[in-house]
């Protein structure tokens, strides 16, 4: 049965239609994106979370993004939420992914 969340898992889908090698994959009651075999985001609850790296971190931190809490007692610092601005923009968007992805 679709959620609300679905819809937007579809729209970040959507967004990142030009990055090559895209999967998403259910897990932890949200889904992982993989581009090929590198794991680099998290959609969860409605949000886009991308692993930061301490090139990328301080974008993050700029914008006052916060990391990814998959419960009240565990933070996960490797991924931070995306920005809307940098979410509505596709281009942006797919910069940002590959810089995620990159290992």
């Amino acid at each position: 049965m679709p959620t609300e969340h679905d819809g937007f898992k579809d729209f970040v889908l959507d967004q990142l239609t030009d990055l090559r090698g895209l999967t998403c994959r259910a897990m932890f009651g949200g889904y992982g994106l993989y581009q090929r075999t590198a794991f680099f985001g998290i959609i969860h609850k409605g949000r886009l979370y991308f692993k930061v790296t301490p090139r990328t971190v301080e974008r993050y931190k700029n914008q006052s993004m916060k990391p990814f809490r998959p419960n009240p007692k565990q933070i996960l610092k490797s991924f931070c939420e995306v920005p809307i601005d940098i979410l509505e923009d596709t281009e942006q968007l797919v910069a940002w992914a590959v810089e995620s992805a990159e290992r």
